[in-house]
């Protein structure tokens, strides 16, 4: 019985490696799509390579996402970025976005969900998200300012980041979450890569303008609501306004 668990935990584990791995090549080539092949000029695709690397992606898979995105090869691009506004349980408000080559069937699909989660109901909320653009990164600790950096990048504002909030930021470095003017994403990006900053995240979001006061247990079921909906193969991120 032992050896069949340890075969099934396996079984689960490649499962979510391949889940992982899947979306990443999609965040790949809609990043091409949208901002062109050349990482250097996209700061969006630069980090989706980066992060496709840590994650073992071999060259030949992100190049050929790369093509696909950018319409240079055989393949096109036929991937859509769909966003989904609802609540999770206890009126949380959440945004789903979703990279799909079939709305049709992912549509229904996100709905379900949302019916299936105890309390979880579709609805209109944008209005309670600012919709900016986001850059997370680290820096070797020392002699840097985040503060500063922010200032010097054009970036509008900055927290600290952990390891626990982002398990691509080294638990030796100083990890800052940089939030931007949606225009402002590259140069931003460009500054601080140009300067001893590392990227991990350079993307398009939505940052909650309040947070919901939710009790632990609540914040269990809310969490269970939103992996579920994360777990689902075009689900690309979900955002929600709990810490």
């Amino acid at each position: 019985m032992g050896r069949q668990w340890l075969l099934a935990k396996r079984q689960v584990n490649a499962k979510k490696r391949s889940a992982a791995t899947s979306k990443l090549v999609k965040e790949i080539a809609v990043a091409a799509k949208l901002g062109g092949a050349d990482p250097d000029g996209n700061a969006r695709l630069f980090a989706a390579i980066e992060k496709a690397r840590r994650e073992s992606c071999s060259r030949d898979v992100i190049e050929r996402a790369i093509k696909k995105g950018a319409g240079l090869g055989e393949e096109k691009m036929l991937m859509e970025e769909v966003a989904f506004e609802g609540y999770a349980p206890h009126k949380v408000p959440v945004i789903v976005e979703v990279l799909t080559d079939n709305n049709n069937r992912t549509a229904p699909e996100i709905r379900v969900l949302f019916k299936k989660g105890q309390l979880g109901a579709p609805g209109s909320n944008k209005f309670l998200f600012d919709h900016v653009g986001i850059v997370e990164a680290h820096h070797a600790p020392g002699a840097v300012d985040p503060e500063e950096a922010a200032i010097e990048a054009g970036a509008q504002n900055f927290e600290l980041l952990s390891t626990e909030e982002n398990d691509d930021i080294p638990a030796d470095r100083l990890g800052a979450r940089f939030i931007t003017e949606r225009v402002d994403l590259h140069s931003v990006s460009k500054w601080l890569s140009g300067h001893g900053w590392s990227i991990v995240t350079a993307e398009f979001g939505y940052l909650p303008k309040n947070f919901a006061e939710l009790t632990d247990e609540q914040a269990a079921e809310v969490a269970e609501f939103l992996q579920t909906l994360d777990d689902h193969d075009d689900v690309h991120r979900v955002w929600a306004a709990v810490k």
